[in-house]
């Protein structure tokens, strides 16, 4: 799709989101989904049933991660624990009052109760539970009525059908929990050659539950895998400046997700179970991924954020505050933000506007990168069910440098069948992010990417 278009630059005072009375309070609060602890066992196969190994699969506690989380800069945790056969008792009897010692420990950081679903018919997804009277109970029975390993033989649960009732549940809950896909693509074996997760399963399951399933991680897990980045191990299968190429691909699933008007979020998380200073592949909360939210800090109003889109995700610390707006041309027809919509009349030209600041402190790999250049990227629906893509680099010589912030904006033709207008920004030189290979310096290959504003066509 080839539209006209002007750049223009925004001279914008100030540091702060765009604001009505329901932000209040609110600002950019970075976090981690996805974070195991001692209670991701392992298993004594020797006994029948098996035996929970305590720190099988991770050395740390809660307290210890919640820690770590606090000191890289979080304000918000998930704990995301493996399940297993009768794990459920472990969440209930260990994992449940070691959650209730670490926020004792550590009561600056916001801790969400969760574990790491294993997916009926699929492979694994992050479960947050809301907090509350119920927390507890609530994913000790989703865990012991749905989880994939619950039973002894996990293959009487590997059923689609299951993954849709356990939706349905959830959805139904008077407080319902949040789900985020993980590593969607780390069983593919090549691009566009899905393993145990496929566009049309991730279609079916926002359908079973669309309050509920709102997402995958865009940028997985296991940065710190010299090896294989993500733990991505299909040579032909990699990630993408550290993203899954379900988000990396510009025109690909993410993007077709988006022009077909589904509300589908992307997050940034470490998968710690070992850091890499302990020989094991990870690094720790914050310390490298971060999902930001913008949010009251509040765990219900953190969950409102990830459920409703007003988050990005980022590595390395590229930047630590970004403000997508998409307005109308004439300032006539209103505007929004990241997971909002604005309408247009068709025919209306509209005016991105981009702003994002970068840290004043180093990393935490003592560095303290410089953003290259930001891709603004506009998507719609096409006929043949391909979304039609349209995308223009901003490098140093297009924003406007006002102390830590950058800003941009472009003004375009809204797209004339309605869709969507996201951003990306690196460190790197690369237009479009190329595979990872083994030894690469995560370091040295940093990105972030926004979630998206739609647009619709008012009739």
């Amino acid at each position: 799709m080839r539209l006209p278009a002007t750049l223009v630059l925004l001279a914008l005072a100030g540091g702060a989101h765009a604001t009505d009375d329901s932000d209040s309070g609110r600002r950019w609060l970075a976090g981690d989904h996805h974070v195991h602890s001692e209670w991701s066992v392992k298993w004594d196969e020797s006994s029948s049933p098996p035996e929970p190994i305590r720190g099988g699969d991770s050395p740390y506690s809660r307290s210890r991660n919640a820690r770590q989380a606090l000191a890289h800069g979080l304000a918000w945790m998930v704990h995301t624990d493996h399940g297993g056969p009768g794990h459920s008792a472990v969440t209930r009897d260990f994992a449940w009052p070691a959650l209730q010692q670490a926020r004792r420990d550590v009561p600056s950081l916001i801790q969400f109760h969760g574990m790491e679903f294993d997916v009926p018919a699929g492979e694994h997804a992050t479960l947050i539970i809301a907090p509350g009277p119920e927390e507890h109970t609530q994913l000790e029975r989703i865990e012991r009525d749905y989880n994939r390993r619950e039973p002894l033989d996990p293959t009487t649960r590997d059923s689609s059908g299951l993954m849709l009732d356990a939706l349905h549940f959830m959805q139904n809950l008077p407080s319902q929990p949040l789900m985020f896909v993980n590593h969607p693509a780390r069983t593919a074996t090549g691009i566009g050659a899905w393993g145990k997760v496929e566009p049309d399963e991730l279609r079916a399951w926002q359908d079973a539950a669309p309050q509920v399933l709102v997402g995958m991680e865009g940028a997985p897990g296991h940065q710190a895998n010299a090896r294989h980045r993500g733990g991505y191990t299909h040579a032909a299968a990699p990630t993408f400046g550290g993203f899954d190429q379900m988000t990396a691909q510009v025109g690909g699933v993410w993007d077709t997700l988006l022009a077909e008007g589904r509300r589908f979020w992307i997050t940034a998380t470490s998968d710690s179970h070992l850091h890499q200073r302990d020989g094991g592949a990870e690094f720790d909360p914050g310390e490298y991924s971060k999902t930001y939210v913008w949010a009251r800090k509040e765990a219900d109003d953190i969950l409102d954020g990830l459920r409703h889109g007003r988050l990005f995700a980022v590595t390395g610390d590229l930047v630590d505050a970004l403000e997508l707006r998409v307005r109308a041309a004439d300032a006539s027809g209103g505007a929004a933000e990241m997971g909002g919509t604005l309408a247009l009349p068709a025919g209306q030209a509209m005016v991105v506007e981009l702003r994002v600041r970068q840290p004043s402190r180093p990393n935490f790999n003592d560095q303290q990168p410089t953003l290259d250049h930001v891709e603004v990227i506009v998507g719609t629906a096409g006929d043949d069910g391909e979304p039609r893509m349209q995308t223009k680099h901003f490098g140093a010589d297009d924003w406007r440098r006002e102390g830590q912030w950058l800003s941009l904006s472009w003004e375009l033709p809204a797209p004339e069948h309605g869709g969507f207008v996201r951003v990306r920004g690196t460190s790197t030189d690369e237009k479009t992010p190329l595979a990872d290979m083994p030894g690469e310096d995560p370091w040295q290959d940093l990105w972030f990417y926004s979630n998206p504003v739609f647009v619709e066509v008012a009739r």
